[in-house]
């Protein structure tokens, strides 16, 4: 999905992701600037989507195995895990696929046990749960676009967007979690039908940014909310014993899922596929694996020695205390020599 470069606020408040570099005195000069770093979350693609179908399903068949054997122990493992895997993602100074998607499978086992926990240890069914998590999740986003002025996944740039994006996935698993609960449940719809439902409403946000023109942020939140449901349903439908279910067990799923899971991460880590580019440069496949390889290092930029002013230059005396820099016009390089091509902004 391509990435829509809404008008961010920036302000001296936010603290870089990439701290300064060590050596180099500040420049009073430009203290409020924003600093521009890498984003921390993965390239949007089709890739990012079945990695995502997978946590939901694992959330949802790994919560309900491990509450099968010891309620305490399935809330220990939910705890310590969330907090472990969030710590970690958010000590990283830029993308890494093994510590993000450990986050995002917290995330899907942690929300399971808290919408799951809400309904059978407090008895508020899904018909009150799902429109709480709901709201939650609109003030979020509220919170999230009055602080920073987008919605954009793009921008994760400063540890306050990480933070923001973080609550708003943990509040969007929770309504999954619930909404999916309750057209199998409380509705019976059960888990093949629910299953093809979310599929449905899956395919709405695709359709209308592909074809309608929707909002690239809007569509991308949506789908992000559906797949949830859709995850777990599929996951229930096959694991599950009652509602349609193939009864082949919540550990087998998960263990099943699991394995595509890591094979999927260690994929994307390797090559890189994931990874966007930087603001206004394109990554090509070429360069993923160049920038992967051991001992890779950045080509460094061509300098030119500056003409100065005020001194004998080929036997002629210039005047003027200046320094004159040679200018690129963009199309040409300044000695004569065509300018290599512009490279440009890779779609997501």
């Amino acid at each position: 999905m391509p990435h829509f470069d809404a008008t961010t606020r920036t302000d001296a408040s936010r603290r870089p992701l990439i701290p300064a570099t060590r050596g180099h005195a500040p420049d009073a000069t430009r203290s409020d600037a924003p600093r521009r770093v890498l984003t921390k979350v993965p390239q949007i693609t089709l890739v990012f989507w079945v990695l995502k179908l997978l946590t939901t399903g694992m959330g949802e068949a790994m919560s309900d195995s491990l509450g099968q054997q010891s309620v305490p122990l399935a809330a220990a493992v939910g705890i310590f895990g969330i907090v472990l895997a969030l710590r970690l993602q958010l000590r990283q100074t830029e993308y890494r696929a093994p510590y993000y998607w450990f986050a995002v499978m917290m995330v899907a086992v942690f929300e399971t046990m808290v919408a799951d926990g809400i309904r059978d240890g407090a008895g508020i069914p899904y018909a009150v749960t799902t429109p709480g998590f709901a709201a939650v999740t609109a003030v979020v986003f509220a919170w999230w676009y009055r602080s920073e002025g987008t919605l954009s996944i793009h921008s994760i740039t400063t540890r306050r967007r990480e933070r923001f994006y973080w609550a708003a996935v943990l509040s969007t698993f929770a309504l999954g979690t619930a909404a999916g609960d309750l057209t199998a449940y409380q509705l019976k719809l059960g888990f093949w039908p629910s299953a093809v439902l979310f599929a449905a409403v899956f395919a709405v946000p695709a359709i209308g940014w592909w074809r309608l023109r929707w909002n690239p942020i809007f569509a991308f939140w949506f789908a992000y909310i559906v797949t949830r449901p859709l995850g777990a349903s599929f996951a229930d439908g096959f694991s599950k014993p009652t509602s349609g279910g193939l009864r082949l067990g919540d550990p087998l799923v998960s263990v099943v899922e699991l394995v595509f899971f890591v094979a999927l991460v260690t994929w994307v880590t390797v090559t890189r596929r994931d990874v966007q580019a930087e603001p206004g440069h394109a990554v090509t496949r070429a360069q993923r694996h160049a920038r992967a390889a051991p001992g890779h290092d950045a080509p460094r930029a061509h300098r030119h020695a500056p003409h100065v002013q005020g001194q004998h230059v080929h036997g002629q005396h210039v005047h003027g205390p200046h320094l004159h820099m040679p200018q690129h016009d963009g199309d040409a390089h300044p000695h004569g020599h065509p300018a290599p091509p512009r490279l440009a902004t890779e779609l997501e």
